[in-house]
């Protein structure tokens, strides 16, 4: 078995249960590669690991049959990108503060890996949001290659620039212009995302559809908007800076206004393993402590 590793830093109660997982991976047997900047942290904290190899990117990881995540939700994020049209499974180790996608405790880590060495899981196919930008109607690259997400296309103002206009289309046909501090398309993984912060709907994660919700929106009667996935939205910004933002989940990129953006359904989706356990309602009500009485 191959598997790969990927993750950020993470605090000293869960060193033991990292120092465990190495463990018992190399009890096992099982090849793994870890990423070159995860393993720098691992040596500079004093986690003894083994590895049969070490990748940079996307272009050098090797056929993993798993990948390990170990961090909060932005570290599988990161891990959705070295993956890519591979669709390898994904274990997300939740080592950070918040895991609507990384589920699995530090003190649960050898069960964990136990029901996935068993074949006691299932796999959570997420949709992906893909984008192709045009500056005077030529390609451009604004992610080096990289241009899908798991959560959002985030459409943004920079940070001294006054409000932006979003002229949106959908299918062709014109939508929309957003006068407001930006415009979020989301999917349904991402709707617990930036999403939600901007007054967008919580999703089911299984749901095929993108929430576009604006961002401070000059027009009080603008509302987010639910769309399916198999549609295809363009944009045209107006911004009196020349200039605007655009992410893809933690990445971003200041661009000429004279950008275009396309956005539509990645052909591959993302892999994330679903262990026996994990419930998407139950996330929500721990996340957003919904059912409990604050004023006990």
């Amino acid at each position: 078995m191959k598997i790969a590793i990927h993750g950020r830093n993470f605090k000293e109660e869960a060193k033991p249960f990292v120092q465990s997982m190495f463990d018992t991976l190399a009890e096992k047997g099982i090849e793994i590669q870890i990423s070159h900047s995860y393993q720098q942290f691992l040596t500079d904290v004093g986690v003894i690991c083994t590895a049969n190899s070490h990748y940079t990117d996307n272009t050098n990881l090797f056929e993993a049959d798993f990948m390990l995540s170990l961090g909060g939700d932005g570290t599988l994020l990161d891990a959705v990108t070295h993956v890519g049209s591979r669709e390898t499974p994904i274990l997300g180790i939740n080592t950070g503060r918040l895991g609507f996608l990384a589920t699995v405790s530090p003190d649960k880590i050898q069960e964990s890996l136990e029901e996935v060495f068993t074949g006691n899981y299932t796999l959570d196919q997420r949709t992906l949001v893909s984008i192709e930008a045009t500056l005077n109607h030529q390609p451009l690259d604004i992610f080096n290659g990289v241009n899908f997400g798991l959560n959002e296309l985030g459409i943004m103002k920079t940070d001294t620039s006054s409000m932006i206009v979003v002229k949106a289309f959908l299918n062709g046909e014109y939508l929309n212009s957003y006068w407001a501090d930006g415009v979020i398309i989301a999917t349904a993984t991402g709707s617990t995302g930036y999403n939600l912060s901007v007054g967008g709907p919580l999703v089911m994660p299984s749901s095929d559809i993108f929430v576009v919700a604006p961002m401070s929106p000059h027009n009080l009667n603008v509302r987010p908007l639910v769309v399916s996935t198999d549609v295809v939205m363009d944009f045209e910004i107006e911004s009196r800076s020349s200039n605007y933002l655009i992410s893809l989940d933690a990445r971003s990129k200041v661009v000429d206004s004279n950008v275009r953006i396309r956005m539509q359904r990645e052909k591959f989706k993302a892999n994330i393993i679903k262990l026996s356990d994990t419930n998407f309602l139950n996330t929500l009500r721990s996340k957003l402590n919904w059912g409990f009485d604050i004023r006990n």
